[in-house]
């Protein structure tokens, strides 16, 4: 986990997100914690709690871009999802403790990663082997030879021609038609290939592999099964419920899919990334790879829910939410912690960190059922975003959107220039579109800039070398009318 303060936290988060500093220095001390946590003696380590988080803010405001950076800074497996997915149980839907379920396919995932980055030198070197030994195949080796500018093999021992006593007792034992043919072999001296002269060539297509003179030569090779029956059978049960997902691929994969090969014809640059990726996974021990996943979800696991006010209401409700308040008890023992049974073995969920967002316009945070209110203890509203809010997302931000649009455009030679006017203009409209119709948010703005470059994105093959400049007027020529007609705008905008 990066050793990072609090402050140096926030600082990283400025690097991407627009304010909402309360947000942050919440979510960043939530982070410092787990890393005094480690510090702990194991006895106390145990006992110390993480203490979730319920951000409330309107949509667009970076409530998921917050979880989604602070789980990358700590290179902690993330899971994003949306509780209205789930019903309670006795509901046909989605059972909550595929929640950790799928964190930790995350987990494995980014260990498998990590893992495979570890052995990939000698995975690299295994591959570049078995390479060779596909290019020293006769057919192979022969047409390498006649198509590359090598040196020629070293000289080859030919065998000597009979000698003429040698041909007259021959031909007293065995004949004149036995005579005639070694006589007529003494015309064709036999070349033969000697232990040396393989090692020579082995080693000529070795150097020329090494020089990457062979990326585009086409050879077949050899792979695992990626297990295609396993695949069926998760798309054939992703209709019914987890736990029988679980159960079907656990039994009949191993029985149906075991042992399977196939051949594929590839050039020799995808062999290298096909075998060395095989390779890795001979290397990694599946044993520890799980234990370092489990102990990964286990310790520094981060789980947004999303759209959590859309579970609450009254007792009184009819219709799809009906299961609102089953779907927050059936939340409540993983988020107090609990153990979640997965085809790898038992989760234990008590020291992963869950952050929940939601509107709760309709609805307070209070409507919650109360135990699952005193799972998050912190609490902290984000703001709306004002035009000053727009503007600096447009181009303050690292990756800001109109640097992109600046090197997506780059790319075909076309210099495309905002000036601070401009960004006024679509600031303006994105807060003035919010205030009219659904406040989206930030993301308004994705909508905004497309408008405004569109044709400068259509034309840019034939503008290369040019430059364009992107001002105020720009904007309000390609934004006015929209925005003036209130119907269109509903549905432009």
């Amino acid at each position: 986990m990066t050793d990072l303060t609090p402050r140096e936290i926030v600082r990283e988060l400025d690097r991407f997100i627009v304010g909402q500093e309360r947000a942050k220095r919440a979510v960043a001390v939530a982070l410092r914690n787990r890393i005094r946590r480690m510090r702990l003696a194991d006895d106390l380590r145990a006992e110390v709690m993480p203490k979730n988080i319920l951000m409330i803010g309107p949509t667009g405001v970076g409530k998921t871009e917050i979880a989604r950076r602070i789980a990358r800074m700590a290179n902690a497996p993330f899971l994003k999802i949306e509780v209205t997915k789930f019903t309670q149980v006795g509901y046909v839907g989605r059972d909550v403790d595929s929640i950790i379920r799928d964190l930790f396919d995350v987990a494995l995932g980014m260990t498998q990663s990590d893992k495979e980055n570890e052995v990939r030198p000698e995975a690299e070197k295994r591959a570049q082997e078995r390479i060779l030994d596909y290019l020293l195949e006769p057919a192979n080796a022969r047409a390498i030879e006649a198509d590359l500018p090598l040196p020629p093999l070293a000289s080859e021992p030919v065998e000597s021609a009979p000698s003429a006593s040698r041909v007259k007792r021959a031909t007293a034992k065995m004949g004149s038609g036995v005579a005639q043919t070694q006589t007529q072999a003494q015309a064709v001296p036999v070349r033969r290939e000697t232990a040396r002269t393989r090692n020579i060539r082995k080693q000529r297509i070795r150097e020329a592999l090494a020089n990457e003179l062979l990326e585009e030569r086409m050879i077949e090779i050899e792979l695992e099964s990626d297990d295609p029956i396993g695949s069926v059978i998760d798309y054939m049960t992703s209709f019914a419920g987890d736990d029988s997902s679980e159960i079907v691929h656990e039994f009949l994969t191993p029985t149906l899919a075991s042992g399977h090969k196939r051949t594929r014809r590839v050039t020799v640059r995808d062999a290298r990334r096909l075998l060395s990726r095989e390779e890795a996974q001979k290397l990694i021990d599946n044993d520890q790879l799980v234990d370092e996943a489990t102990r990964r979800v286990e310790q520094n696991g981060i789980v947004f829910l999303d759209e959590l006010d859309k579970i609450v209401g009254s007792k009184i409700d009819t219709g799809p939410d009906v299961s609102g308040e089953g779907v927050q008890r059936d939340l409540l023992p993983i988020v107090e912690g609990t153990t979640v049974m997965t085809r790898y073995g038992p989760i234990k969920t008590d020291h992963i960190l869950w952050i929940a967002a939601g509107a709760f316009h309709k609805h307070k945070p209070s409507d919650l059922i109360p135990e699952l209110q005193g799972r998050f203890p912190l609490r902290v509203e984000l703001e709306s975003l004002g035009e000053a809010d727009f503007k600096a997302i447009l181009c303050r931000p690292q990756h800001a959107l109109t640097h992109q649009y600046q090197e997506l455009l780059a790319t075909e030679g076309v210099a495309l220039e905002f000036t601070d006017d401009s960004l006024d203009a679509m600031a303006h409209y994105a807060f003035e579109m919010n205030q009219r119709a659904e406040n989206i948010g930030a993301r308004r703005l994705h909508t905004i800039i497309e408008r405004v470059v569109e044709d400068v994105s259509f034309n840019a093959p034939d503008l290369e070398g040019q430059r364009v400049r992107v001002d105020a007027s720009y904007v309000i020529e390609r934004l006015g009318a929209i925005v003036s007609d209130e119907d269109l705008s509903k549905y432009i905008l």
